[in-house]
């Protein structure tokens, strides 16, 4: 069987992606495994299905490395906005796409009749740890105490649609993620695991991170994740709400803003290559 795909990414978080609008895929998770392998198959973080959506302009499909699917991810639905766009397939600019964690809407930047960069309202962040999810007690869980092969952490939980540990430390480049990043996805409290990030804060407007993502391990980047690691920022009195805070990731950079409304992302995505795969 052969499937036509595109290779695109957002800062390094590269994913595989099919146009379901007019191809049907029936095993997105065992397909995730076999073409993400970097030696055997087309390489990536995953694979991304771009779906028809009866209550938005598109749906979008997520599949980590392990084939678990994946409620939500940033630097996908950016590159989902650009294919529709630069495709032909909406000549809109503004668009709405259906996720496994609600509706999202995406404000598109063209130059040259093709998407530069986009914008996603990424939705409210939620605090509550029963909706994370997260065993712990209380409304929130901001700078509580996590113990990892006898050290102990200072955590912030959050969901962005994907549940996630922001951890502050004060040099991201010395950590050892391989080590400790699994054990942080499988720890107890998380009964669905968890996307964790390390972060060094440069200034009030400024912050660095790595992440840990559930079924992928260490990463490039991610859009969630650097949502969850600004408002962390913000709950911590790190940063300033209703400002533009950039987050440099090991891919790129991304720029996030927290209000009371929501969250809001904006950063570049791009196409690598096109072409078709048997399987």
């Amino acid at each position: 069987m052969e499937l036509e795909f595109v290779k695109m990414q957002g800062i390094g978080n590269d994913y595989i992606y099919f146009d379901c609008l007019k191809e049907e895929i029936k095993n997105p998770n065992e397909l995730s495994i076999k073409l993400s392998d970097r030696h055997f198959g087309i390489g990536g973080d995953g694979i991304v299905l771009i779906c028809p959506s009866e209550v938005a302009d598109a749906k979008m499909r997520m599949f980590n490395l392990d084939g678990s699917e994946g409620k939500m991810c940033g630097n996908a639905i950016r590159c989902v906005g650009k294919y529709l766009y630069d495709n032909k397939i909406t000549a809109k600019k503004e668009l709405s796409i259906e996720t496994l964690s609600g509706i999202k809407y995406l404000w598109l930047n063209v130059e040259n009749g093709k998407v530069k960069s986009v914008k996603v309202d990424m939705g409210a962040a939620v605090l509550e740890p029963s909706k994370i999810p997260a065993i712990v007690e209380g409304e929130k869980a901001v700078n509580i105490q996590i113990e990892v092969d006898n050290i102990y952490y200072g955590a912030t939980l959050i969901s962005m649609g994907n549940p996630h540990c922001v951890i502050f430390t004060e040099n991201t480049d010395e950590l050892c993620l391989e080590k400790i990043g699994k054990k942080f996805e499988n720890h107890k409290i998380f009964p669905e695991g968890v996307n964790t990030e390390f972060v060094e804060v440069i200034d009030k407007n400024t912050l660095k991170m790595r992440v840990w993502e559930r079924g992928s391990g260490e990463t490039l980047a991610c859009g969630t994740g650097a949502c969850a690691v600004a408002v962390a920022a913000v709950l911590n009195g790190k940063c300033e709400k209703n400002s533009d805070i950039k987050v440099i990731l090991t891919g790129g950079e991304l720029i996030i803003k927290y209000t009371d409304k929501a969250v809001y992302m904006t950063g570049e995505a791009e196409k690598v290559f096109q072409g078709v795969v048997e399987v």
